[in-house]
């Protein structure tokens, strides 16, 4: 390799995770530390996806670090532009800025067994570092389908996550492909505008009404006068949420209460019973993600919109064909068809020391020892890894508890001192999947009756956390050296025989 750059931490990605783990590591006294930043601003997700009506599904006061309340959020769910407003001010208020390099994407990261380094690839330069915090996110890398003709479609394609600003959608005909969270958010924003919009939707969504509403000037005045009043109002938030969990992990009879609520959401502003019909799920509430909109089903009711009950299989020429043998004459796609979750695009590109990359040890499903470390591959972690996501609740929580896990990652090794690096035993990675894997039969996103974006290609659900955001707090509190094997540079093997220990698929 050549002549590069050597931090102690290298961290992948600057949204939540990323500015997170940097405002961690300055906090424990590191400042030997890159963000490295494919794009050419901080924000991640929150950055990237700028269509339409792009919002928060969880209230501003849980969605925000409980080390930077924010007393000023002007809507109780907050907006795309007030989001990526935050994060640039945590960004200056923990002065980040000198250690992040914007436009440097990571082509390839590989361990140096000798040196007992990661060795990093980027678009701006190389880096090497003692140790990789992978914060790259699920939701950062769009998923196209595989359409038949698409390549010849002539009019404007584009995905939800990379909206073309430049394109005017007023007076098209617009098909919109998916019925997830940005498609509920899309259709009502620009169902205005344009002439016909179509949306194919292959599975119905069940829809709960948003209660959002600004924030006024007083409350928030309250707010910055006694601070107390934003950690009440954020501990009351995820208390309500972590009295739900049971009825998703544990009893998912429960939630047919939940059902009828969307029910009669659709009822009052559907009032066609063929169109009920159509956006009528038939699983269980809670199995795919549950959406959140009071302006989806009065939109879907307007006489410019048409849905067709069938996925799209076949563009030919300007014509777009479901499944049902539908056939609809469009000017613009616009896919909503979600992201590379459980086959993360930035596994391909982690190479561990004999060679393998993360993709290949992960082709048969995702696994992590705590949602962090994934065995053979030394010194490496990664923030909203496997089955930390969540269903009802902020992931911000879920973040702060990985960083809590990454800051004693980093005492151990300083305990350990020398050179010295961490490799997750595949005995504990298989032992903590287990017991994920056994707990996840019995929850709604398992037996609730859907194909979701939860579950991998094997049909296993490799992304959701079974139990509650207390619980993770809990397991990822210390790290437990057991659960590791310890490399020296001498021989840059496990200290203790676990080289013979094999990841089970």
């Amino acid at each position: 390799m050549a002549e590069h750059e050597h931090v102690r931490v290298a961290v992948i990605g600057s949204g939540f995770g990323g500015l997170g783990a940097a405002v961690r590591l300055r906090r424990e006294g590191i400042t030997d530390f890159v963000v490295l930043e494919r794009a050419g601003s901080v924000g991640g997700t929150w950055r990237d996806n700028s269509y339409p009506g792009c919002a928060c599904d969880v209230p501003s006061h849980l969605y925000s670090f409980s080390f930077a309340p924010n007393p000023d959020w002007p809507r109780s769910f907050s907006g795309q532009e007030h989001i990526r407003a935050y994060l640039e001010r945590v960004t200056d208020t923990f002065g980040l800025r000198p250690h992040i390099r914007l436009n440097a994407e990571v082509k390839r990261m590989t361990w140096d067994a000798e040196h007992l380094r990661w060795d990093i690839q980027t678009t701006a330069g190389d880096w090497s570092a003692d140790v990789v915090v992978s914060a790259t996110g699920p939701l950062s890398e769009p998923k196209l389908p595989d359409v038949p003709g698409l390549d010849a479609f002539p009019g404007k394609v584009f995905h939800s996550a990379r909206w073309d600003h430049d394109y005017d959608l007023r007076g098209k005909r617009v098909a919109v492909i998916g019925t997830g969270a940005s498609a509920i958010q899309i259709v009502p924003s620009i169902q205005p505008q344009v002439e016909k919009l179509t949306l194919f939707q292959r599975t119905p969504a069940w829809v709960l009404p948003r209660m959002d509403r600004p924030i006024g000037a007083a409350e928030r005045a309250v707010h910055r006068a006694l601070p107390f009043t934003t950690k009440l109002r954020r501990g009351l938030l995820w208390g309500i949420r972590e009295l739900q969990v049971q009825a998703f992990t544990k009893h998912p009879g429960e939630l047919g209460f939940v059902e009828q609520l969307a029910k009669r959401n659709m009822a009052r502003a559907v009032k066609d019973p063929e169109l009920r019909a159509k956006l009528t799920p038939d699983y269980r509430i809670g199995c795919k993600r549950i959406l959140l909109s009071s302006t989806y089903y009065p939109a879907l009711a307007q006489p410019n919109v048409d849905v067709v009950a069938s996925g799209l299989t076949e563009v030919r020429g300007s014509a777009l064909v479901a499944a049902d043998g539908t056939e609809t004459e469009v000017d613009a796609i616009i896919f909503s068809t979600g992201f590379h979750v459980t086959d993360m695009p930035i596994a391909e590109r982690v190479v561990g020391p004999e060679g393998k990359t993360l993709s290949e040890v992960w082709s048969g499903g995702m696994q992590a020892l705590r949602g962090a470390s994934a065995a053979g591959f030394p010194n490496w972690m990664t923030i909203i890894g496997p089955n930390t996501g969540l269903g009802n609740s902020s992931m911000i929580l879920m973040i702060e508890s990985q960083l809590n896990y990454m800051a004693d990652y980093l005492r151990q090794l300083d305990v350990l001192g020398g050179r010295a690096a961490l490799d997750a035993r595949p005995s504990a990675v298989r032992a903590w999947n287990h017991r994920v894997q056994e707990r996840m039969k019995r929850t709604v996103w398992n037996t609730g009756g859907c194909t979701s974006w939860y579950l991998d290609a094997g049909g296993r659900n490799t992304t959701i956390w079974p139990g509650t955001t207390a619980e993770f707090r809990r397991a990822t509190r210390r790290v437990d050296l057991a659960e590791y094997a310890v490399l020296r540079p001498a021989d840059a093997r496990p200290a203790t025989g676990a080289e013979n220990e094999e990841v089970a698929a």
